[in-house]
């Protein structure tokens, strides 16, 4: 049994319909899911790049070492120049991962 019973159609015009087609693919909608949110008053916002997941995966394997690094510097009670230098290394890379996906 469907949830939905209720067929509406709408007429578009070329311009409309191409409009339409665009905004969800820049959504990553179908058309129904697409015209629901827009009924219910959602604001409908352009899905992020693909990219970005790959982005976060990467911060967060960097980030699991930089946790690491932090959980021995609280176990100790005090930092080391490498251990230093490490978490300076780490967090350059997180600037060059986010500033070559933007």
């Amino acid at each position: 049994m469907r949830n939905r019973n209720h067929i509406v159609v709408v007429h578009l015009n070329d311009k409309e319909y191409d409009r339409l087609n665009q905004k969800c693919r820049q959504a990553g909608l179908r058309r129904e899911q697409f015209a629901r949110a827009a009924f219910e008053g959602i604001n409908i916002r352009p899905r992020p790049p693909d990219t970005y997941k790959e982005l976060a995966r990467e911060i967060a394997a960097v980030g699991n070492n930089l946790n690491q690094i932090a959980h021995r510097v609280n176990s100790t009670g005090y930092v080391t120049q490498a251990q230093f230098e490490q978490v300076m290394d780490i967090m350059s890379r997180i600037w060059k991962l986010v500033q070559e996906r933007a």
